[in-house]
């Protein structure tokens, strides 16, 4: 199977986030990476069913909270930026403050 540069990166995201979703699952709290992938293939995934920017901006900050991330975490994930493929094209999605 050939896989462009972006669509390993893609999937190397999807498997950081599902590691975070079995994680999150057993009670363990998200590092760094854990918690930007998660949020990440919910705006990927959200684009993928029809969301709108501005909706998976608002979505974007109810996916993980502060007790679900290790401490110190949530301070230093000022934004998360994706590039998501909508049905009408790719567009970059914002999340300001994405862990409340």
């Amino acid at each position: 199977m050939e896989l462009t540069p972006r669509e390993k990166d893609k999937l190397l995201l999807y498997t950081a986030a599902l590691v975070a979703e079995r994680r999150l699952a057993r009670g363990v709290k998200l590092n760094y990476p854990e918690s930007i992938a998660l949020i990440s293939m919910h705006i990927m995934e959200g684009a993928r069913d029809g969301k709108t920017v501005a909706q998976l901006m608002n979505e974007g900050r109810e996916v993980i909270g502060r007790g679900q991330v290790m401490e110190g975490i949530a301070e230093i994930i000022h934004e998360v930026q994706v590039e998501a493929t909508f049905p009408d094209g790719t567009k970059l999605v914002t999340v300001h403050n994405p862990i409340p």
